[in-house]
């Protein structure tokens, strides 16, 4: 049997963009982002967008959070937005924010869908079907049948009201790659294909963690889309590292937190209420001594006996673990980057931007502790004006790309651990991206992840390479120049596993 494949949605040529967040004016005024993306280098900005926030009530629209949204554009950027079917009367579960549910009317759900996207026709190009729908309950309080009877009505309006816009499944996130083929958020995604693989454009996949994983993650989902007939494009809707599971001597105390954080709590059956997570009980949570919040207090009383690759996720860790941080975060950014790239996807997105709000970091949250300082920008006087270290390592490698055709992934067997990229640049010559990986566990089929920090404090090696000019300039993720020279048309220079981008002397 044919596959049935599509490159109608196919993006075209390459592009880097951010996540704002898993909301956009919904705890707060809709604030101005879109600018700070831009001038990062961000080709594409990704917005959540929940149905509470447009129609509160049946029939009574408003657009203060679309509109200040599109009022930022310029017309060169990409925009996708995540259309999330959280209603506190549309939908089963009643909430302004977490978790989506089925729509009580998938008629009433179609008419909200095509006024948002006729209002935005021409200026939003991927319109998204609720966020990791298999991670069940807490993103998705409903069926693998009932996501794909959403997703076909949604991709029906979308089409009906900009029938140039992409329809992009539901992300496919850790809880599926990080887990064994046949497990129940496999099964989830293999139900939505098998119902729905003529319902979307484009497959996101959701990459956390090591980037060596990155090829077994993507060769993954095409596996899976093959199998159901139904290969499409893959775009990366989110992307980050480091996160505290990538380590193993870390691994240990984060269970036992999460345990303690929901003990009591009874087993998630598909037939059970999910915990409602609205805007108004997050508030009144915040308040309240609860489990989670206990579990975290006592973590942080025992930081100073806790790994130091733990303590580097909490806040108030010592300057020098904090700076370790950084640095992994900004390695693993340019790595992931350009291992996806060189899979042949066109459209990454960083996740995430900036905090939700202004005002101090609630460090007694699980999920602040998972992913709260991979934000790029931070507040000062309400405005997205100050630049963490991961900001200006995304804005060099938007600048190292710019123009990017296609980045190819070259492997040496006498250097088992170079990792070697070559990007072909419209209007520039050609760049080469270097760096060295001590540990070569993570490059593997399965995806194991290695220790993205075990090279830290080991010796750069020496590397030659062919190289097409007489001069050769180069700068390292950091911004730091870095020292070549070209002999005999060979370029040679040390790399550790901080990346190196290597381009024509001008």
């Amino acid at each position: 049997m044919a596959q049935a494949t599509t490159d109608a949605y196919e993006p075209r040529g390459i592009r880097l963009g951010v996540v704002r967040g898993i909301s956009y004016g919904l705890f707060g005024p809709p604030g101005t982002f879109v600018p700070q993306a831009r001038s990062l280098g961000a080709g594409i900005v990704r917005a959540y967008v929940y149905w509470s926030q447009v129609e509160p009530e049946p029939g009574r629209y408003r657009w203060d959070v679309v509109d200040t949204l599109l009022g930022q554009l310029d017309g060169d950027e990409e925009v996708w937005i995540t259309l999330c079917s959280s209603s506190p009367w549309a939908t089963r579960t009643l909430t302004d924010f977490l978790p989506p549910s089925p729509a009580h009317d998938l008629d009433a759900y179609a008419e909200f869908v095509r006024r948002v996207v006729r209002r935005c026709a021409g200026r939003v190009h991927y319109w998204q079907c609720d966020n990791e729908p298999s991670n069940t309950d807490l993103l998705w309080a409903g069926t693998a049948d009932e996501y794909v009877a959403q997703l076909r009505v949604m991709h029906a309006a979308v089409k009906e009201a900009d029938p140039a816009a992409a329809v992009v499944l539901g992300g496919c996130g850790y809880d599926v790659l990080g887990s064994e083929a046949g497990s129940e958020p496999w099964r989830f995604f293999e139900q939505v294909l098998s119902g729905g693989r003529d319902a979307f454009d484009l497959f996101d996949v959701h990459l956390y963690g090591d980037a060596a994983a990155v090829p077994a993650h993507i060769e993954a989902v095409r596996k899976l889309m093959r199998a159901h007939d139904c290969l499409r494009p893959v775009v990366v809707g989110e992307y980050a590292a480091p996160v505290p599971f990538e380590f193993p001597d870390v691994q240990a105390v984060m269970y036992e937190v999460f345990a303690e954080a929901f003990a009591g709590e009874a087993p998630v059956q598909s037939t059970s209420r999910p915990a409602v997570q609205s805007t108004r009980e997050l508030a009144a949570r915040a308040r309240q001594d609860t489990p989670e919040r206990r579990a975290m207090a006592a973590l942080y009383a025992r930081m100073p006996q806790l790994p130091p690759r733990l303590q580097m996720f909490m806040e108030g860790c010592l300057p020098e673990l904090e700076a370790g941080r950084h640095r992994i975060n900004c390695r693993q950014l340019v790595a992931c980057t350009l291992e996806a790239l060189a899979a042949g996807v066109r459209r990454t997105l960083y996740w995430n931007l900036a905090p939700e709000v202004p005002g101090p970091a609630d460090p007694l949250q699980i999920m602040h502790l998972m992913f709260g300082k991979l934000v790029m920008l931070g507040y000062r006087d309400g405005e997205l004006a100050v630049r963490h270290p991961a900001a200006d390592t995304f804005a060099l490698l938007a600048a190292q790309l710019a123009g990017a055709r296609r980045v190819t992934r070259v492997r040496s067997a006498d250097a088992p651990g170079l990792y070697a990229f070559e990007v072909e640049r419209a209007g520039q010559g050609p760049l080469l991206v270097l760096w060295n990986r001590c540990d070569t566990a993570g490059d593997t089929t399965d995806g194991t992840a290695g220790d993205t920090a075990g090279g830290e404090d080991r010796p750069p090696v020496a590397v030659s390479w062919p190289w097409p000019a007489s001069a050769a300039t180069a700068v390292d993720a950091f911004g730091e120049p870095h020292a070549v020279e070209v002999r005999d048309r060979m370029l040679r220079t040390t790399v550790s596993d901080t990346p190196v981008f290597v381009s024509p002397e001008s």
